[in-house]
């Protein structure tokens, strides 16, 4: 995408996965980070959104290691706090690959290659939303039809926001969402497949018994 620059400042989190059209909150308390809002909020407002990899705990000031791809997010409101931190939403935009990280800050700063995945790409036919339907059903049991309800009849959500929108709600695991996300035009596939493991993840239980499964986070 051409609006988008291709040099932004990487914010590596454990455990967390943005997907485009979705909003986030975020609290940022580190000098180094601070440091990032200051300077993106006077330019193109660009962040890119990663996932730390494995024992990231060690490195953690430092560079630890990373995913390849990423998603990013504009910033959408921001409030500066009066110790300077700040309080800011982030709308998620476009996927993103890292080419090479940039040591020119004291925040991380990658050259990237967009991968924006085209909403058409992302449609359901009638068949698929009901097998998604019922994948939910299977998976979270009741409370399916009240997500269901909420996202498509109510919000009127389809195609790669209704799949956007479930990927990152979905309680799964994070490593999970990170492979919807470089999924990419196959996401509404992966997500199938996902759903339908969990679903009988479900169906097993804790030591192969029948158990209840999990929840959307709201």
């Amino acid at each position: 995408m051409s609006e988008l620059p291709n040099i932004i400042p990487l914010f590596p989190l454990p455990n967390f996965v943005l997907f485009p059209g979705l909003n986030v909150p975020l609290h940022i308390f580190e000098p180094r980070y601070r440091e990032m809002v200051r300077d993106v909020a006077q330019s193109h407002g660009v962040i890119g959104m990663m996932m730390l990899k494995g024992d990231w705990e060690r490195d953690y000031y430092a560079y630890p290691d990373i995913y390849e791809v990423g998603c990013a997010g504009k910033i959408a409101a921001l409030s500066k706090l009066p110790d300077g931190r700040f309080n800011l939403i982030l709308h998620g935009v476009s996927e993103f690959r890292v080419v090479r990280e940039l040591r020119q800050r004291s925040y991380r700063l990658a050259e990237v290659d967009w991968c924006t995945v085209p909403s058409a790409r992302l449609e359901l036919d009638e068949a698929t939303m009901m097998t998604l339907h019922q994948l939910l059903i299977n998976f979270l049991g009741d409370a399916a039809n009240k997500v269901w309800k909420s996202l498509v009849e109510e919000r009127g959500l389809r195609g790669a926001a209704l799949i956007n929108s479930i990927c990152f709600h979905l309680d799964i695991a994070p490593i999970e969402k990170q492979t919807l996300l470089e999924a990419g035009e196959s996401r509404g596939n992966c997500l199938l497949d996902v759903l339908t493991f969990k679903a009988e993840e479900r169906k097993l239980g804790p030591g192969g018994n029948s158990g209840r499964g999990s929840s959307p986070t709201q």
